[in-house]
């Protein structure tokens, strides 16, 4: 039987980390890190999630300042506030959260982040950086994926990872970022033939598909390690892309959901305004 990797317990360390990154610039006199949250209308879940950031940033001391907008806004108006973010010196980073009301370009607005504020990862030119291999913030999703298989102590050079999925938010940059780590990687869809078969002989499999219990132990190789990024709503409660009870039986290790990937991309966020921060005041 194999293990959980725990990612409330991981996102423990980052969080001690930027509490006492934010202190010490406190005590040198200094302000801390602060994030611009955009949010448009009154979409429940985005409401929920917003409160999730603010009371985690509360709690490690970073500054939010939300920026609360009406559904009808015109482009316009939002693309100025981006601008007027963007020249904030005081303002680290800034958190667009989407889908954007129908009438709004959402690429047209995403593209007026600047890129040395994109901690979300949202703008062309941190994606052409990041894909191109210069320094740039990687996506937070992906992110937590790396650090949560990194947890485990494994060494990823030579690995075969196989990855269901190949949106833009999470397949292709995790597939960038296994290659980073000199995997062999494999990106399978819902063309792929032999799917199971394929998956069966991945080191590593990470799943985004969004498919409750689609994973089971004959796409798993014993011992693999299987990172599961699928959250959906069944009959009120999250459910992952993996059959947790019975893959772990086969994997070494096993993300649950929820307690898994979702327990990181917040703190990842965070991680990144801490070093968009560190390039705004040094």
């Amino acid at each position: 039987m194999g293990f959980a990797i725990n990612g409330k317990e991981l996102a423990v360390k980052f969080k001690a980390e930027i509490r006492s990154f934010t202190e010490i610039m406190v005590k040198e006199g200094k302000r801390v890190p602060c994030m611009a949250p955009i949010i448009i209308g009154n979409d429940g879940g985005s409401h929920y999630y917003l409160n999730n950031v603010i009371k985690l940033c509360n709690d490690l001391g970073i500054t939010v300042k939300v920026h609360h907008r009406e559904e009808d806004i015109s482009e316009e108006k939002l693309c100025e506030l981006i601008t007027y973010l963007n020249n904030d010196e005081s303002v680290d980073g800034i958190m667009l959260f989407l889908p954007l009301p129908k009438h709004i370009d959402e690429k047209k607005v995403t593209s007026a982040i600047s890129y040395k504020k994109d901690i979300d990862c949202l703008t062309d030119v941190n994606n052409g950086k990041y894909y191109k291999g210069e320094s740039s913030f990687i996506p937070c999703t992906p992110m937590s994926v790396l650090n949560l298989i990194k947890s485990t102590g494994t060494s990823l050079a030579g690995k075969h990872a196989v990855i269901i999925g190949r949106s833009n938010i999470v397949g292709k940059p995790v597939a960038q970022l296994m290659l980073n780590e000199n995997c062999t990687v494999t990106i399978c869809h819902s063309q792929t033939v032999n799917l199971a078969e394929i998956c069966s002989r991945a080191d590593i499999l990470i799943t985004a598909i969004g498919k409750p219990g689609f994973v089971t132990a004959d796409y798993v190789k014993e011992g693999a390690i299987v990172i599961d990024v699928g959250t959906t709503s069944v009959n009120g409660k999250i459910t992952g892309d993996v059959s947790y009870e019975e893959v772990i039986e086969k994997a070494a290790y096993v993300t649950p959901v929820p307690g898994g990937v979702g327990a990181m991309t917040t703190i990842m966020l965070i991680k990144n305004l801490c070093e968009a921060y560190k390039q705004n005041v040094y």
